[in-house]
């Protein structure tokens, strides 16, 4: 199962505080352990939502709003994109990590849909399509979907 691993943002992490040295060096050493354990596919850490942008939908309308935003604690500082066996692989790994922030912080895992759980939504055409842009995309970035 593929789970989406996300580290949610605080006010330090908003005001661009870069982690120490010994946070960097601990945090290099558990994106290790995830590679040896043939985890982690993608992760990063993400620049503050003041040099973000956010694209509200209504409709046919678009509208683009220029971060900071406000609530802190609904956005993301970083994430890992990990390959598991289970979700209780996976907490297991969370428990794991060093405290990615300098006070109290919140780690969420959720897990992607795979095609099989759309169902008769997703036609043999679809189907054929999506191998298709995998096989592309993957071709120029490595893995899709």
């Amino acid at each position: 199962m593929r789970v989406m691993v996300m580290v949610k943002a605080t006010d330090d992490s908003e005001a661009g505080r870069m982690p120490t040295a010994e946070l960097a060096e601990a945090m290099m050493a558990y994106n290790e352990q995830l590679v040896k354990a043939g985890i982690l596919v993608a992760g990063d850490g993400l620049k503050p939502s003041s040099e973000g942008v956010r694209v509200h939908f209504d409709g046919a309308d678009r509208i683009v709003t220029d971060g900071p935003f406000t609530e802190t604690k609904e956005l993301v500082a970083g994430f890992w994109i990990w390959e598991v066996e289970s979700m209780a692989q996976a907490i297991d790994w969370v428990k794991k990590c060093p405290n990615p922030m300098f006070g109290p912080s919140d780690i969420d895992i959720r897990p992607f849909y795979s095609i099989a759980d759309f169902g008769e939504a997703f036609s043999p055409e679809m189907h054929a399509l999506h191998a298709q842009l995998g096989q592309e995309s993957e071709a120029r970035h490595g893995k899709y979907m």
